[in-house]
């Protein structure tokens, strides 16, 4: 693996970074206090080609890897406008669609997924399973030709967005009482399906939703790959998921960084600015130190899906990392800032949410822990 960016990375990064700097924290912000959706942002990524930057080039995309679509999320993170449905749409369905789907699923959706035209939400998540995937209750039952899907799925993210959703359903169990899992694309407004909106009490410009499956009935062509094949499916997306995760958490800290630098710089009490005393300067290069071994972090996992090589240790082990270092620097920032990193002028309470938040999704601190002990340090499975 070389830590040097190719020429082209370098410039997709200076792209991405100059339009998220052309709409910024402020306008982000500004959505997410009205509950609408940054599809001026959106819409100009999907334009410029960066929505698909992952997606095979025959299907409208730009052939690159994980590697880049990373590189534009926490591009876009830095410039104070995380989007959180990168994690969703190209990262996990495109992903999984594009190495699982049949030809004629690839020909309708990932070409409408490459140039943003089209959302795909991805569920998951129930109230009864929490992490516990092989748990999951929302089933899908043949009916003839059909499959009809019954169940809840809860913290569903842009499913408001979406014109689809992948949804991870159980069709058959298993003596030791596992779901047979299996993976279907069903439309965001398919008769039966009921959607309820979470409210969080920080609000994002990215939505939370449960989901209600009444019966809601999709034709045979929407199984996506094998039926009972869903858990290898879910985790070719999930170690994309974690790193975009992590990408993010880590534009979000940098975001924060910056800005704290800035204060520090221009605030000036006693006659000198703030930012001489070590009491501020050592909390924020202690931020900069961490966030930068997260970031590194994050590239090898990415180098390594992009390889084809085993990228599950490294993907998680960035998404903790990331997590961790992202709540600490914006943390930071806000102490920096004094009583004005309460406020909404500087946007740092939104920014903390997103950060924090990145401990817990897409999957928690200790959970990776879970994981590290058992597969990387040979210690006995804990659950």
């Amino acid at each position: 693996m070389s830590y040097a960016e190719t020429e082209e990375q370098q410039m997709l990064r200076k792209q991405v970074g100059e339009i998220g700097r052309k709409y910024g924290r402020e306008y982000y912000t500004a959505k997410a206090r009205e509950g609408l959706s940054p599809d001026e942002l959106w819409d100009e990524m999907a334009k410029q080609g960066f929505i698909g930057v992952n997606t095979p080039e025959e299907y409208g995309g730009g052939g690159l890897g994980i590697y880049e679509l990373a590189s534009v999320c926490e591009e876009l993170a830095a410039a104070g406008c995380p989007l959180l449905l990168l994690l969703v749409s190209p990262a996990i369905c495109a992903t999984v669609l594009a190495k699982f789907g049949t030809d004629a699923q690839k020909e309708r959706w990932l070409p409408r997924l490459a140039s943003g035209e089209s959302k795909m939400a991805f569920a998951i998540t129930e109230p009864n399973a929490g992490s516990n995937t092989h748990r999951l209750e929302t089933s899908a039952t043949p009916e003839g030709e059909d499959w009809v899907l019954n169940g809840t799925k809860y913290y569903i993210s842009g499913a408001d967005d979406a014109d689809a959703i992948l949804v991870v359903t159980r069709t058959g169990g298993a003596e030791d009482g596992r779901g047979r899992l299996s993976l279907f694309i069903v439309d965001a407004e398919a008769p039966g399906l009921e959607k309820t909106l979470i409210r969080m009490q920080i609000p994002g410009a990215d939505r939370q939703f449960t989901l209600f499956f009444d019966k809601v009935r999709v034709s045979g062509d929407r199984l996506l790959g094998n039926e009972g094949q869903g858990l290898t499916q879910i985790f070719v997306g999930l170690n994309p998921e974690r790193i975009l995760g992590a990408a993010l958490a880590n534009g979000a800290a940098l975001c924060a960084i910056e800005q704290a630098s800035r204060y520090a710089n221009d605030r000036a009490v006693w006659g000198k600015p703030i930012g001489t005393h070590q009491g501020v300067a050592h909390p924020l290069a202690q931020a900069k130190i961490e966030v930068e071994l997260a970031r590194l972090m994050t590239r090898k996992a990415a180098w390594l899906f992009d390889q084809g090589k085993d990228a599950g240790e490294a993907a998680n082990m960035a998404k903790y990392a990331a997590g961790e270092a992202a709540t600490n620097a914006v943390d930071t920032a806000i102490q920096v800032h004094g009583g004005n990193g309460m406020s909404e002028e500087y946007g740092l309470v939104s920014l903390w949410a997103m950060a924090r938040t990145l401990r817990i999704a897409p999957v928690s601190r200790e959970m990776i822990l879970n994981f590290i002990a058992q597969h990387s340090l040979g210690l006995p499975k804990s659950y």
